[in-house]
């Protein structure tokens, strides 16, 4: 959606990420097959910078992948603060692993292999901040799920809302495009939220709980 000459102006006029970023980055584009789910460098200094500004105790993230976006929220963790990160893929194990070892706030990052579905509704910690970024056919059901868990003034981030355009297309056969679709009018019709959806990437859905 936006033109490669664009895409590399932002890129140049973003801050660079740090030498573990850029590792994993290569990494995943190496050992993954589809490395385009990664955050990358623009997407993943924004939800920094949004860490940053919230400070929150506790994070939560869905979909994990390599690990490059747990590592960027985590760097607005305070000494206290804790992000646990789901991931369904238990061959991605090793590198999440391998990558967080290897970041100074390793301690602070709790990664739990299983189904989101699942796992979401055994923590018992409250959110202040949690970024969605996994199966697109579950968003809402995702977001059903945190949005209980997230305390009021905190803030969900969902990744993918815009799916390369699809999305002003409703006349298509897509699951994965269907569902963006129903979320997000879902979450346009929320009286419990307020929302704004980003160009960033591929779209980021900023929301606060009020």
């Amino acid at each position: 959606m936006i033109s490669p000459e664009l895409e590399k102006y932002i890129d140049e006029h973003t801050s660079e990420e740090n030498e573990l970023l850029k590792s994993l980055d290569r990494e995943t584009n190496i050992k993954t097959t589809l490395p385009r789910m990664l955050s990358g460098k623009v997407q993943g200094r924004f939800l920094t910078m949004i860490s940053q500004m919230i400070r929150p105790k506790n994070i939560l993230e869905i979909g994990t992948f390599t690990g490059y976006s747990a590592i960027c929220l985590a760097m607005g963790l305070p000494t206290n603060g804790c992000l646990y990160t789901i991931e369904s893929n238990i061959e991605m194990e090793d590198i999440i692993q391998q990558y967080i070892s290897r970041f100074d706030k390793k301690e602070q990052i709790k990664l739990i292999l299983g189904d989101a579905i699942i796992e979401v509704p055994k923590l018992n910690v409250e959110f202040d901040l949690v970024f969605i970024d996994a199966d697109k056919k579950q968003y809402l059901d995702y977001y059903l799920s945190v949005k209980k868990i997230t305390r009021k003034g905190g803030f969900i981030v969902v990744d993918n809302v815009l799916w390369s355009g699809k999305v002003i297309n409703t006349n298509n056969n897509d699951p994965e495009t269907n569902s963006l679709i129903e979320f997000n009018e879902f979450v346009k019709h929320d009286k419990e939220v307020e929302q704004v959806m980003l160009p960033v990437r591929d779209g980021l859905l900023l929301i606060r709980k009020l």
